[in-house]
């Protein structure tokens, strides 16, 4: 990676969902603020469904998006996986993402966002088989949510939105390229 001011990063994102772009430069901005950034989306499967049900499932499609992108963008700095998911915790059913960042030797870093409670009606929805963006959309009478605020916009009545939950968390996962030197492989 060139680390001189004012080079150029590439930042290739595991989706096309304007959001979860918007999110990694607004997060890459903060990590690397002497670089300019180019910041690309690709359509790359989760390879889990639709809708995660579990923290695991959710980890695994932030995994395996972050590891289809290589051969797509070989030019690429940095890699981003964003995985949105729910899981259960007793009666309540909580949305979050998991964030993996990889950097071109393979160093990773990976995050989790804060977690928050559905309603009962997005929840039902959600056990009757859709994915969380449709059953905000039908409970809450929008179009397309999931590329604008989000559940948590939604819910928040704007005061966290998907963007900014998104990017304090692929922060949170550039710790290790933010120290590099306590992350990195020892040499044997």
């Amino acid at each position: 990676m060139n680390s001189s001011p004012a080079s150029t990063l590439h930042i290739a994102v595991a989706s096309r969902n304007p959001v979860k772009i918007a999110a990694c430069r607004q997060a890459f901005e903060a990590v690397f603020p002497h670089h300019q950034l180019r910041v690309e989306g690709f359509s790359v499967p989760s390879g889990v469904s639709d809708q995660p049900l579990t923290d695991a499932e959710t980890f695994e499609g932030a995994r395996n998006r972050v590891h289809a992108l290589p051969p797509l963008a070989a030019e690429a700095d940095f890699f981003v996986g964003i995985e949105g998911g729910i899981d259960r915790h007793g009666r309540s059913v909580q949305a979050f993402a998991w964030i993996l960042v990889m950097d071109a030797e393979g160093l990773q870093g990976t995050a989790r966002t804060a977690a928050f409670s559905l309603p009962p009606a997005v929840v039902q929805l959600l056990e009757q088989g859709l994915e969380l963006g449709h059953a905000n959309d039908e409970v809450f009478g929008r179009e397309h949510s999931k590329h604008k605020e989000g559940a948590v916009g939604l819910l928040t009545n704007g005061l966290i939105d998907r963007c900014g939950l998104y990017a304090h968390a692929v922060q949170l996962a550039c710790i290790p390229f933010i120290q590099r030197e306590m992350f990195a492989p020892k040499a044997d």
